[in-house]
Protein backbone atom coordinates (compact mmCIF):
# COMPACT_ATOMS: atom_id res chain seq x y z
CA UNK A 1 0.00 0.00 0.00
CA UNK A 2 1.08 3.36 -0.99
CA UNK A 3 0.55 6.38 1.70
CA UNK A 4 -0.46 8.40 -1.19
CA UNK A 5 -1.98 7.14 -4.42
CA UNK A 6 -3.78 3.98 -5.91
CA UNK A 7 -4.65 1.00 -3.72
CA UNK A 8 -5.12 -1.80 -5.37
CA UNK A 9 -8.99 -3.26 -3.72
CA UNK A 10 -9.62 -2.80 -0.21
CA UNK A 11 -6.20 -3.12 2.25
CA UNK A 12 -5.56 -5.98 4.45
CA UNK A 13 -5.54 -5.75 8.47
CA UNK A 14 -1.78 -5.77 8.39
CA UNK A 15 -1.57 -2.68 6.16
CA UNK A 16 -4.31 -0.75 8.43
CA UNK A 17 -2.18 -1.66 11.03
CA UNK A 18 1.09 0.05 9.73
CA UNK A 19 -1.15 3.22 8.86
CA UNK A 20 -2.57 3.40 12.47
CA UNK A 21 1.16 2.92 14.28
CA UNK A 22 1.65 6.03 11.15
CA UNK A 23 -0.85 7.98 12.47
CA UNK A 24 -0.23 7.74 16.21
CA UNK A 25 1.09 10.65 16.91
CA UNK A 26 -0.70 13.32 14.70
CA UNK A 27 -2.89 16.20 16.64
CA UNK A 28 -5.96 16.22 14.46
CA UNK A 29 -5.42 18.76 12.54
CA UNK A 30 -2.75 16.97 10.85
CA UNK A 31 -4.46 13.90 11.01
CA UNK A 32 -8.04 14.66 9.77
CA UNK A 33 -5.45 16.55 7.04
CA UNK A 34 -3.63 13.15 6.17
CA UNK A 35 -6.86 10.94 5.88
CA UNK A 36 -8.62 13.27 3.22
CA UNK A 37 -5.17 12.49 1.11
CA UNK A 38 -5.61 8.68 1.45
CA UNK A 39 -7.76 6.60 -1.14
CA UNK A 40 -11.63 5.83 -0.61
CA UNK A 41 -11.08 2.46 0.13
CA UNK A 42 -8.24 2.94 2.75
CA UNK A 43 -10.30 6.08 4.83
CA UNK A 44 -13.67 3.68 4.82
CA UNK A 45 -11.34 0.73 6.35
CA UNK A 46 -9.47 2.66 9.02
CA UNK A 47 -13.08 4.97 10.06
CA UNK A 48 -14.92 1.27 9.63
CA UNK A 49 -11.46 -0.25 12.69
CA UNK A 50 -13.22 -0.88 16.10
CA UNK A 51 -10.12 0.66 17.45
CA UNK A 52 -11.48 3.98 17.25
CA UNK A 53 -14.76 3.87 18.52
CA UNK A 54 -14.25 1.20 21.83
CA UNK A 55 -14.43 2.95 25.39
CA UNK A 56 -12.86 1.62 28.20
CA UNK A 57 -14.07 -2.05 29.59
CA UNK A 58 -15.13 -2.36 25.49
CA UNK A 59 -11.84 -3.72 24.41
CA UNK A 60 -10.28 -7.14 24.84
CA UNK A 61 -8.01 -7.93 27.39
CA UNK A 62 -4.71 -8.91 27.02
CA UNK A 63 -3.79 -12.49 25.85
CA UNK A 64 -3.60 -15.44 28.00
CA UNK A 65 -7.43 -15.90 28.64
CA UNK A 66 -9.66 -18.78 27.90
CA UNK A 67 -12.98 -16.58 29.15
CA UNK A 68 -13.66 -12.91 29.04
CA UNK A 69 -16.84 -11.92 31.00
CA UNK A 70 -18.02 -7.95 30.12
CA UNK A 71 -19.89 -7.39 32.94
CA UNK A 72 -21.48 -3.78 32.41
CA UNK A 73 -24.48 -1.61 33.10
CA UNK A 74 -27.43 -1.12 30.61
CA UNK A 75 -26.40 0.21 27.06
CA UNK A 76 -22.73 0.49 27.93
CA UNK A 77 -22.18 -1.29 25.00
CA UNK A 78 -21.75 -5.23 25.45
CA UNK A 79 -23.93 -6.19 22.42
CA UNK A 80 -21.76 -3.98 20.06
CA UNK A 81 -18.23 -5.32 21.67
CA UNK A 82 -19.41 -8.96 20.94
CA UNK A 83 -20.31 -8.14 17.40
CA UNK A 84 -16.67 -6.77 16.68
CA UNK A 85 -14.97 -9.21 18.70
CA UNK A 86 -17.29 -12.37 17.19
CA UNK A 87 -16.50 -10.42 13.75
CA UNK A 88 -13.00 -10.18 14.43
CA UNK A 89 -12.47 -14.02 15.09
CA UNK A 90 -14.20 -14.38 12.05
CA UNK A 91 -11.90 -12.61 9.61
CA UNK A 92 -8.90 -13.47 11.14
CA UNK A 93 -10.48 -17.77 11.20
CA UNK A 94 -11.46 -18.67 8.12
CA UNK A 95 -13.58 -21.74 8.59
CA UNK A 96 -14.10 -20.93 12.03
CA UNK A 97 -17.51 -21.85 13.70
CA UNK A 98 -18.25 -19.73 16.62
CA UNK A 99 -21.61 -19.95 18.76
CA UNK A 100 -24.32 -17.84 19.36
CA UNK A 101 -25.51 -18.09 22.77
CA UNK A 102 -28.43 -16.07 23.79
CA UNK A 103 -31.70 -16.33 26.44
CA UNK A 104 -33.36 -16.95 23.26
CA UNK A 105 -33.11 -18.28 19.77
CA UNK A 106 -35.52 -14.93 19.24
CA UNK A 107 -32.89 -13.41 21.14
CA UNK A 108 -29.72 -14.08 18.55
CA UNK A 109 -31.62 -13.18 15.95
CA UNK A 110 -33.55 -9.62 17.07
CA UNK A 111 -30.45 -8.97 19.19
CA UNK A 112 -26.91 -10.31 18.18
CA UNK A 113 -27.49 -10.76 15.05
CA UNK A 114 -30.02 -7.87 13.88
CA UNK A 115 -29.25 -5.76 16.46
CA UNK A 116 -28.37 -2.43 15.93
CA UNK A 117 -25.31 -3.46 17.31
CA UNK A 118 -25.43 -6.50 16.37
CA UNK A 119 -22.87 -8.87 13.71
CA UNK A 120 -25.26 -7.19 10.95
CA UNK A 121 -24.57 -3.99 11.26
CA UNK A 122 -21.24 -3.63 12.24
CA UNK A 123 -19.99 -5.60 9.45
CA UNK A 124 -17.27 -4.03 7.37
CA UNK A 125 -17.81 -3.16 3.91
CA UNK A 126 -17.82 -6.08 1.55
CA UNK A 127 -18.69 -8.43 4.06
CA UNK A 128 -22.08 -8.75 3.84
CA UNK A 129 -22.57 -12.18 6.34
CA UNK A 130 -25.88 -14.06 5.12
CA UNK A 131 -28.78 -14.94 7.79
CA UNK A 132 -30.80 -17.80 7.21
CA UNK A 133 -32.97 -17.22 10.45
CA UNK A 134 -35.03 -20.38 9.31
CA UNK A 135 -31.33 -22.19 9.98
CA UNK A 136 -30.10 -20.13 12.46
CA UNK A 137 -26.73 -19.77 10.82
CA UNK A 138 -24.74 -16.76 9.88
CA UNK A 139 -22.15 -17.08 7.16
CA UNK A 140 -19.20 -14.61 6.83
CA UNK A 141 -17.63 -13.76 3.29
CA UNK A 142 -14.57 -15.41 5.18
CA UNK A 143 -15.94 -18.96 5.14
CA UNK A 144 -16.47 -18.90 9.27
CA UNK A 145 -20.75 -20.02 10.26
CA UNK A 146 -21.83 -19.00 13.26
CA UNK A 147 -24.85 -21.28 14.94
CA UNK A 148 -27.63 -19.75 16.75
CA UNK A 149 -28.01 -21.67 20.13
CA UNK A 150 -30.78 -20.64 23.52
CA UNK A 151 -29.84 -21.35 26.90
CA UNK A 152 -33.38 -22.83 27.22
CA UNK A 153 -32.06 -25.98 25.49
CA UNK A 154 -28.71 -27.00 26.51
CA UNK A 155 -28.93 -30.25 24.87
CA UNK A 156 -28.98 -28.65 21.59
CA UNK A 157 -25.12 -27.63 22.46
CA UNK A 158 -24.60 -31.65 22.80
CA UNK A 159 -22.50 -32.83 20.46
CA UNK A 160 -21.47 -29.33 18.13
CA UNK A 161 -17.61 -28.25 18.26
CA UNK A 162 -16.88 -24.81 18.14
CA UNK A 163 -13.64 -22.68 17.53
CA UNK A 164 -15.13 -19.59 19.48
CA UNK A 165 -18.29 -18.83 21.56
CA UNK A 166 -20.01 -15.42 22.42
CA UNK A 167 -22.45 -15.93 25.10
CA UNK A 168 -25.49 -12.69 25.56
CA UNK A 169 -26.64 -11.98 28.98
CA UNK A 170 -26.16 -15.58 30.60
CA UNK A 171 -27.38 -14.27 34.03
CA UNK A 172 -31.12 -14.37 32.45
CA UNK A 173 -30.41 -18.12 30.80
CA UNK A 174 -33.39 -20.18 31.62
CA UNK A 175 -30.38 -23.34 32.36
CA UNK A 176 -27.46 -21.62 32.60
CA UNK A 177 -25.24 -24.09 34.30
CA UNK A 178 -26.28 -27.08 31.98
CA UNK A 179 -25.85 -24.52 28.71
CA UNK A 180 -22.50 -23.51 30.04
CA UNK A 181 -20.87 -27.10 30.56
CA UNK A 182 -22.43 -28.24 26.98
CA UNK A 183 -21.27 -25.27 26.10
CA UNK A 184 -17.88 -25.84 27.16
CA UNK A 185 -17.29 -29.61 26.61
CA UNK A 186 -17.78 -28.35 22.88
CA UNK A 187 -15.17 -25.61 22.54
CA UNK A 188 -12.21 -27.29 21.73
CA UNK A 189 -11.86 -26.41 18.16
CA UNK A 190 -8.12 -24.42 16.75
CA UNK A 191 -5.27 -23.96 18.75
CA UNK A 192 -6.76 -21.50 21.35
CA UNK A 193 -10.88 -21.99 21.44
CA UNK A 194 -12.29 -19.02 23.82
CA UNK A 195 -15.22 -17.71 24.95
CA UNK A 196 -16.93 -13.93 25.59
CA UNK A 197 -19.81 -13.43 28.08
CA UNK A 198 -21.65 -10.39 27.88
CA UNK A 199 -24.07 -9.81 30.72
CA UNK A 200 -26.05 -7.39 32.99
CA UNK A 201 -24.67 -9.13 36.35
CA UNK A 202 -27.21 -11.00 38.35
CA UNK A 203 -25.75 -13.36 41.27
CA UNK A 204 -26.61 -16.68 39.36
CA UNK A 205 -24.37 -20.01 40.50
CA UNK A 206 -23.45 -20.19 36.79
CA UNK A 207 -22.09 -16.51 36.65
CA UNK A 208 -19.74 -16.79 40.16
CA UNK A 209 -18.91 -20.05 38.78
CA UNK A 210 -17.48 -19.05 35.65
CA UNK A 211 -15.65 -15.32 37.51
CA UNK A 212 -13.99 -18.07 40.00
CA UNK A 213 -12.65 -20.35 36.82
CA UNK A 214 -8.70 -20.56 35.89
CA UNK A 215 -8.24 -18.49 32.73
CA UNK A 216 -11.06 -15.73 33.14
CA UNK A 217 -10.96 -12.24 32.67
CA UNK A 218 -13.24 -9.71 33.87
CA UNK A 219 -13.78 -6.27 32.02
CA UNK A 220 -16.67 -3.58 34.14
CA UNK A 221 -18.65 -0.80 32.86
CA UNK A 222 -21.39 1.64 33.77
CA UNK A 223 -23.76 2.96 31.68
CA UNK A 224 -22.69 6.65 32.39
CA UNK A 225 -19.32 5.36 30.44
CA UNK A 226 -20.83 5.33 27.12
CA UNK A 227 -20.84 8.70 25.43
CA UNK A 228 -23.04 7.69 22.70
CA UNK A 229 -25.90 7.26 24.81
CA UNK A 230 -28.62 10.44 25.07
CA UNK A 231 -28.39 12.41 27.90
CA UNK A 232 -31.88 12.65 28.77
CA UNK A 233 -32.03 8.35 29.24
CA UNK A 234 -29.57 8.64 31.50
CA UNK A 235 -30.63 11.04 33.64
CA UNK A 236 -34.28 10.22 33.71
CA UNK A 237 -33.03 6.67 34.65
CA UNK A 238 -29.85 7.54 37.13
CA UNK A 239 -33.17 9.28 38.37
CA UNK A 240 -34.82 6.60 39.29
CA UNK A 241 -32.55 4.11 39.70
CA UNK A 242 -29.63 5.43 41.63
CA UNK A 243 -28.08 4.03 44.45
CA UNK A 244 -30.77 1.24 44.50
CA UNK A 245 -29.82 -2.41 44.08
CA UNK A 246 -31.30 -2.41 40.88
CA UNK A 247 -29.64 0.94 39.59
CA UNK A 248 -26.28 -0.89 40.96
CA UNK A 249 -26.92 -3.67 39.09
CA UNK A 250 -28.74 -2.28 36.12
CA UNK A 251 -26.88 0.73 35.85
CA UNK A 252 -23.19 0.32 37.64
CA UNK A 253 -22.40 -3.18 36.60
CA UNK A 254 -22.76 -4.45 40.37
CA UNK A 255 -22.64 -8.32 40.58
CA UNK A 256 -24.48 -7.95 44.25
CA UNK A 257 -25.10 -10.67 46.54
CA UNK A 258 -26.76 -11.69 49.57
CA UNK A 259 -24.74 -13.02 52.42
CA UNK A 260 -25.25 -16.87 53.69
CA UNK A 261 -27.51 -16.24 57.12
CA UNK A 262 -27.43 -12.40 56.78
CA UNK A 263 -29.81 -10.51 58.68
CA UNK A 264 -30.76 -8.30 55.65
CA UNK A 265 -30.94 -9.50 52.27
CA UNK A 266 -31.01 -7.44 48.93
CA UNK A 267 -34.94 -8.34 49.13
CA UNK A 268 -35.52 -7.21 52.64
CA UNK A 269 -33.84 -3.80 52.01
CA UNK A 270 -35.70 -3.35 48.63
CA UNK A 271 -38.95 -3.94 50.19
CA UNK A 272 -38.11 -1.51 52.94
CA UNK A 273 -37.78 1.18 50.22
CA UNK A 274 -40.21 3.14 48.45
CA UNK A 275 -44.01 5.09 48.93
CA UNK A 276 -44.00 8.35 50.53
CA UNK A 277 -45.94 11.32 51.45
CA UNK A 278 -43.90 14.16 50.67
CA UNK A 279 -40.13 15.17 51.59
CA UNK A 280 -37.96 16.64 54.86
CA UNK A 281 -35.56 18.81 53.82
CA UNK A 282 -32.58 19.51 56.58
CA UNK A 283 -30.04 22.28 56.63
CA UNK A 284 -27.22 21.70 53.79
CA UNK A 285 -28.01 17.87 54.65
CA UNK A 286 -30.25 16.61 51.92
CA UNK A 287 -33.25 15.95 51.26
CA UNK A 288 -35.31 12.62 51.10
CA UNK A 289 -38.57 10.97 51.27
CA UNK A 290 -40.58 11.20 54.13
CA UNK A 291 -43.80 8.62 54.86
CA UNK A 292 -45.54 10.34 57.38
CA UNK A 293 -45.13 13.42 60.15
CA UNK A 294 -42.00 12.92 62.12
CA UNK A 295 -42.10 12.65 65.62
CA UNK A 296 -38.56 12.17 67.27
CA UNK A 297 -35.15 12.43 65.91
CA UNK A 298 -32.15 10.58 66.93
CA UNK A 299 -28.54 10.50 65.61
CA UNK A 300 -26.93 7.13 66.19
CA UNK A 301 -23.07 7.43 66.35
CA UNK A 302 -20.45 4.75 66.33
CA UNK A 303 -16.97 6.17 67.22
CA UNK A 304 -14.12 4.82 65.35
CA UNK A 305 -11.82 2.57 67.37
CA UNK A 306 -8.60 4.80 66.43
CA UNK A 307 -7.42 1.67 63.43
CA UNK A 308 -6.45 3.64 60.39
CA UNK A 309 -9.74 3.24 57.86
CA UNK A 310 -12.48 3.07 60.46
CA UNK A 311 -15.11 5.46 59.65
CA UNK A 312 -17.32 6.74 62.36
CA UNK A 313 -20.80 5.97 61.87
CA UNK A 314 -23.32 8.36 62.02
CA UNK A 315 -26.96 7.89 60.71
CA UNK A 316 -29.68 10.06 61.61
CA UNK A 317 -33.34 7.88 61.95
CA UNK A 318 -36.29 9.30 62.95
CA UNK A 319 -39.72 7.84 64.68
CA UNK A 320 -43.18 8.42 62.21
CA UNK A 321 -46.43 8.98 63.78
CA UNK A 322 -47.12 6.04 62.67
CA UNK A 323 -44.96 4.25 65.16
CA UNK A 324 -42.92 3.21 62.41
CA UNK A 325 -38.71 3.50 62.68
CA UNK A 326 -37.38 5.70 59.18
CA UNK A 327 -33.35 6.20 58.49
CA UNK A 328 -33.19 9.57 56.79
CA UNK A 329 -29.64 10.11 56.33
CA UNK A 330 -26.08 8.46 56.45
CA UNK A 331 -23.70 10.97 57.15
CA UNK A 332 -20.73 8.30 58.11
CA UNK A 333 -16.82 9.91 57.63
CA UNK A 334 -13.45 8.11 57.67
CA UNK A 335 -10.31 10.10 58.05
CA UNK A 336 -11.75 12.62 60.73
CA UNK A 337 -9.78 13.17 64.14
CA UNK A 338 -12.22 13.21 67.06
CA UNK A 339 -12.70 16.84 67.05
CA UNK A 340 -13.51 16.51 63.24
CA UNK A 341 -15.88 13.43 63.82
CA UNK A 342 -17.83 15.08 66.70
CA UNK A 343 -18.66 18.59 64.91
CA UNK A 344 -19.57 16.26 61.96
CA UNK A 345 -22.39 14.86 64.93
CA UNK A 346 -23.56 18.14 66.20
CA UNK A 347 -24.34 19.15 62.81
CA UNK A 348 -26.40 16.40 61.68
CA UNK A 349 -28.09 17.07 64.80
CA UNK A 350 -28.69 20.44 64.38
CA UNK A 351 -29.62 19.95 60.83
CA UNK A 352 -32.16 17.45 61.39
CA UNK A 353 -33.79 18.87 64.70
CA UNK A 354 -32.36 15.55 66.74
CA UNK A 355 -33.42 15.91 70.49
CA UNK A 356 -30.95 12.94 71.07
CA UNK A 357 -27.68 11.37 70.21
CA UNK A 358 -26.50 7.75 71.04
CA UNK A 359 -23.60 6.87 70.49
CA UNK A 360 -21.26 3.75 71.73
CA UNK A 361 -18.96 3.82 74.19
CA UNK A 362 -16.91 0.78 74.15
CA UNK A 363 -13.72 2.45 72.72
CA UNK A 364 -13.55 5.09 75.56
CA UNK A 365 -16.73 6.22 76.93
CA UNK A 366 -15.85 9.39 78.71
CA UNK A 367 -13.99 10.38 75.88
CA UNK A 368 -16.34 9.94 73.52
CA UNK A 369 -18.74 12.28 75.95
CA UNK A 370 -16.38 14.59 76.19
CA UNK A 371 -15.78 14.96 72.75
CA UNK A 372 -19.73 15.63 71.77
CA UNK A 373 -19.90 17.88 74.42
CA UNK A 374 -16.21 19.92 73.39
CA UNK A 375 -17.90 20.01 69.56
CA UNK A 376 -21.02 21.95 71.50
CA UNK A 377 -23.59 18.94 71.36
CA UNK A 378 -25.81 20.11 73.46
CA UNK A 379 -28.83 17.78 73.16
CA UNK A 380 -28.90 14.59 75.51
CA UNK A 381 -26.24 11.88 74.83
CA UNK A 382 -27.11 8.52 75.66
CA UNK A 383 -23.74 6.51 75.76
CA UNK A 384 -24.60 2.80 74.99
CA UNK A 385 -22.46 -0.35 75.25
CA UNK A 386 -22.33 -3.42 72.68
CA UNK A 387 -22.50 -5.83 75.82
CA UNK A 388 -24.61 -8.57 73.48
CA UNK A 389 -22.49 -8.60 70.59
CA UNK A 390 -23.27 -7.26 66.78
CA UNK A 391 -25.71 -9.60 65.81
CA UNK A 392 -27.60 -9.76 69.15
CA UNK A 393 -28.20 -6.09 69.00
CA UNK A 394 -28.99 -6.41 65.09
CA UNK A 395 -31.31 -9.07 64.93
CA UNK A 396 -34.35 -6.98 66.55
CA UNK A 397 -33.40 -4.03 64.51
CA UNK A 398 -33.55 -6.57 61.19
CA UNK A 399 -36.72 -7.78 62.57
CA UNK A 400 -38.09 -4.62 62.70
CA UNK A 401 -37.59 -4.12 58.75
CA UNK A 402 -39.03 -7.60 58.03
CA UNK A 403 -42.46 -6.56 59.83
CA UNK A 404 -41.98 -3.09 58.23
CA UNK A 405 -42.06 -1.17 61.32
CA UNK A 406 -38.68 0.20 59.82
CA UNK A 407 -38.08 1.86 56.38
CA UNK A 408 -35.37 3.54 54.46
CA UNK A 409 -36.50 6.83 53.40
CA UNK A 410 -34.03 6.70 50.75
CA UNK A 411 -31.20 4.63 49.02
CA UNK A 412 -27.84 4.33 51.38
CA UNK A 413 -25.48 1.94 49.63
CA UNK A 414 -22.49 1.86 51.73
CA UNK A 415 -24.70 1.15 54.59
CA UNK A 416 -27.33 -0.97 52.67
CA UNK A 417 -23.85 -3.29 51.59
CA UNK A 418 -22.75 -3.23 55.72
CA UNK A 419 -25.94 -4.34 56.72
CA UNK A 420 -25.91 -6.94 54.17
CA UNK A 421 -22.94 -8.17 56.01
CA UNK A 422 -23.83 -8.86 59.07
CA UNK A 423 -25.01 -12.72 59.79
CA UNK A 424 -27.30 -14.75 62.61
CA UNK A 425 -23.61 -16.05 63.42
CA UNK A 426 -22.77 -12.70 64.56
CA UNK A 427 -19.75 -12.39 61.83
CA UNK A 428 -19.55 -9.20 59.30
CA UNK A 429 -19.01 -10.53 55.45
CA UNK A 430 -19.39 -6.94 54.46
CA UNK A 431 -17.02 -4.22 52.72
CA UNK A 432 -14.41 -2.96 55.52
CA UNK A 433 -12.88 -4.10 58.93
CA UNK A 434 -16.12 -3.26 60.64
CA UNK A 435 -20.00 -2.20 60.02
CA UNK A 436 -19.41 1.32 61.21
CA UNK A 437 -22.35 2.88 59.84
CA UNK A 438 -24.50 -0.08 60.28
CA UNK A 439 -23.92 -0.16 64.20
CA UNK A 440 -24.55 3.57 63.87
CA UNK A 441 -28.34 2.77 62.61
CA UNK A 442 -28.67 0.04 65.07
CA UNK A 443 -28.21 2.47 67.74
CA UNK A 444 -30.46 4.75 66.73
CA UNK A 445 -33.42 2.24 65.45
CA UNK A 446 -32.86 0.53 68.96
CA UNK A 447 -33.53 3.81 71.29
CA UNK A 448 -36.39 4.73 68.88
CA UNK A 449 -38.25 1.70 68.88
CA UNK A 450 -36.86 -1.11 71.17
CA UNK A 451 -35.37 0.67 74.29
CA UNK A 452 -38.75 2.40 74.96
CA UNK A 453 -41.01 -1.16 75.27
CA UNK A 454 -37.65 -2.42 77.56
CA UNK A 455 -38.45 0.43 80.43
CA UNK A 456 -39.32 -1.37 83.98
CA UNK A 457 -43.26 -0.83 84.92
CA UNK A 458 -43.70 1.97 86.58
CA UNK A 459 -46.36 2.85 89.65
CA UNK A 460 -49.07 5.63 90.01
CA UNK A 461 -50.46 6.97 92.57
CA UNK A 462 -54.32 6.82 92.74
Amino acid sequence: MKRRGRVCGEPGEAEIAGVLRFLADFDEERLVRFLKGMATPVQRAIFELWQWQAHYGQEEPEAGWRVWVMMAGRGFGKTRAGAEWVGARARETPGARIALVGASLDDVGRIMVEGKSGLLATARTGEAPLWLSTRGELRFSSGATAFAYSGEKPSRLRGPEHHFAWCDELAKWARPEATWDMLRLGLRLGERPRAMVTTTPRPVAALRRILGEAGTQVTRGRTSENVHLPAEFFEAVNGLYAGTRMGRQELDGELIEDVEGALWTRDLIEASRGGGMGTVTSGGMGTVTSYCPLRRVVVGVDPPAGVDGDACGIVVCALGADDAGYVLADLSAAGLSPEGWARKVAGAAEAWGADRVVAEANNGGKMVEAVLRGACVTLPVKLVHASEGKAARAEPVAALFESKRAKLAGAFPELEDELCGLTLGGSYQGPGRSPDRADAMVWALWALLIAPRRLPPSVRGL
